[in-house]
């Protein structure tokens, strides 16, 4: 395991304010049954470097403080973003680094946004997936190209 040092804490510091930002600028997008978060563009970040774990589960924590889904969002919808973030660190595939925030957020959020908004559960897990899908496959491959980039100009 890597050591945890000042860098990477400020990595996953700066990673964590840049996901509550985002979420919470583009709240109106961000959360219910048909979600388009951007911020989570950012959970294929892993790939490339591994303060991105704890960045986007602290990021998400506080982002989903805002959630009309409560408690059960903060923790569950956090908890389901490191498992998300954790796996996606244990590949360097880009297509199958997208597969666990997209698996996951659609069967596990999927749960309790249904339950909240009285909709069917498989058009909830539909939307968030396919959601997921475009914020991971398109901007994450963003994300991860222009970090991948930055960090070998600047050494991060």
């Amino acid at each position: 395991m890597k050591r945890i040092d000042t860098k990477y804490i400020v990595k996953a510091g700066v990673i964590a304010a840049i996901y509550f930002v985002v979420t919470i600028l583009l709240g109106s997008v961000s959360y219910g049954p048909i979600q388009f978060r951007i911020s989570e563009s950012l959970v294929v970040l892993p790939m490339v470097e591994p303060a991105a774990i704890w960045g986007v589960f602290i990021g998400c924590l506080l982002a989903n403080i805002g959630s009309p889904f409560g408690l059960l969002d903060i923790l569950g919808g956090s908890l389901v973003t490191l498992l998300a973030a954790y796996l996606t660190s244990r590949t360097n595939i880009f297509y199958k680094g997208i597969l666990p925030p997209i698996i996951l957020n659609a069967i596990i959020v999927s749960i309790w946004v249904s339950y909240f908004t009285k909709m069917p559960y498989y058009l909830v897990a539909l939307y968030i997936a396919l959601s997921e899908a475009i914020v991971t496959g398109v901007f994450g491959y963003v994300v991860v190209t222009v970090y991948k980039r930055l960090k070998d100009k600047y050494s991060l």
